[in-house]
């Protein structure tokens, strides 16, 4: 477990999903990156500015939630709704590993995640 709270393997693991979502030649207009806090990883989509205004920083668009629960070992995967909120997402049990999370995510099956 790292000083965060979330253990460094899994971390690693999401960050290393999401860096291989978009091919290389596309990261200069879309990235799909991990935010860390400490007690959850939130999915990001990522994209350049689009308009001089809104200054030079790209946009960041929650798209999932990986909350580790620290007690259980568990793995619970939230969507976001359109208010910015997460809730648990509820055709997915919790998982031991963040991998069954992820391969679900990979799937798009549910366009809650990936519209």
């Amino acid at each position: 477990m790292s000083a965060r709270g979330l253990p460094d393997l899994d971390v690693v693991r999401v960050q290393r999903w999401c860096a291989g979502q978009v091919p290389e030649q596309l990261r200069g207009e879309i990235r799909v990156e991990c935010d860390v806090a400490p007690r959850h990883l939130t999915i990001c989509e990522c994209r350049p500015p689009w308009r001089e205004d809104l200054g030079p920083e790209w946009t960041r668009f929650p798209i999932a939630r990986l909350h580790h629960t620290k007690a259980t070992g568990l793995w619970t995967l939230y969507w976001r709704d359109r208010h910015m909120k997460f809730h648990r997402y509820q055709h997915l049990a919790p998982s031991p590993h963040v991998q069954d999370l992820l391969d679900y995510l990979d799937q798009r099956a549910d366009p809650i995640f990936w519209g």
